[in-house]
């Protein structure tokens, strides 16, 4: 009796929190552009001054990418800018629950659209690669663009009022979400389906989970489960970025990346992995301000490195 008590309250509880958070959040979204733009930038810049931790990550990440190619001045100019597309993206997320499905989907664009029409096609699913660019919390707005059913991987959050507010915005349009532990089965399921099933394949994960691949020319454990996947069912693979401009966001979708399979299982992993992490740092690198990843230890993970074996003693 006690504990259905306590289950019962808990979700009374998370669910007031809930509500709460996301008409707070609505509220802050109708405020007029200008002042949310500004709100969301100053915002960002508060973050970098009080987050010591991330502002140290983020500064190290750049000076290790383009400490050959910018000054300090400059990669603390770029450092600002990423803080500030954090700012906007909270902002953003604010902004787009005052908005209709008609009204909010004005201020998007696709480009490549036909890549994705193509790849659906062949009735396999689509394994969509994409990265924390951009606002990659509206993503399954472009899902619904395309008409397409569409599920995203993502990591569940420990805080349950925020992960009901988070999976209500992403799938209030009709995207749905798959969570990463154990995951693997449901995602075969909805590429049966052909369905189109998003990954986020650009931060840093365990020796066991991962392979290093060159990004940015350091080695960084990435996630080789998009390769396994695409090994396993043919499913092609179509990177899809979203990024902010000044008339609103565009979808960026490229042609889809071929699979290579050489018969050797480790070896294609390697390869097909690399090819989906060229694919990141290349829209990273033309829009690197709109990339949250320099605030995350993506280059945490190090390869493992034998000693040299020591000559033995003559004596």
């Amino acid at each position: 009796m006690v504990q259905k008590f306590y289950r019962i309250a808990n979700g009374v509880f998370s669910s007031g929190i809930t509500s709460f958070i996301w008409h707070t959040a609505g509220c802050i979204g109708a405020l007029p552009d200008y002042i949310r733009i500004n709100t969301g930038r100053m915002l960002g810049r508060i973050i970098l001054r009080c987050d010591s931790r991330h502002r140290r990550i983020a500064f190290k990440n750049l000076l290790s990418a383009y400490g050959d190619a910018m000054s300090d001045a400059e990669i603390l100019s770029l450092c600002r800018k990423v803080f500030e597309n954090l700012g906007l993206v909270f902002m953003e997320v604010c902004w787009s629950l005052t908005k209709d499905q008609p009204a909010l989907f004005r201020h998007f664009r696709i480009e490549g659209r036909h890549h994705m029409r193509e790849a659906h096609k062949k009735g396999k699913g689509v394994l969509v690669l994409t990265a924390h660019f951009g606002n990659w919390e509206l993503l399954t707005v472009i899902g619904a663009l395309l008409g397409y059913p569409f599920r995203i991987v993502y990591r569940p959050m420990d805080f349950s009022p925020l992960e009901n507010v988070v999976i209500r915005l992403r799938t209030r349009f009709g995207g749905d979400m798959i969570p990463k532990k154990k995951g693997f089965r449901k995602i075969l399921n909805s590429l049966g389906r052909n369905e189109l099933v998003g990954l986020l394949m650009d931060q840093n994960v365990a020796c066991r989970e991962g392979v290093f691949i060159p990004f940015f020319n350091m080695p960084a454990c990435t996630n080789k489960g998009l390769a396994l996947l695409a090994l396993k069912t043919g499913a092609p693979v179509i990177p899809l970025f979203l990024r902010r401009d000044e008339n609103g966001y565009t979808a960026e979708i490229w042609p889809e990346i071929p699979l290579t399979r050489t018969g050797d299982k480790i070896k294609d992993i390697e390869i097909n992995t690399e090819a989906y992490t060229r694919a990141i740092e290349e829209i990273v690198r033309q829009y690197p301000d709109q990339w949250f990843g320099w605030l995350h230890r993506r280059w945490n993970t190090r390869p493992f490195c034998e000693l040299p074996l020591q000559k033995p003693s003559d004596h």
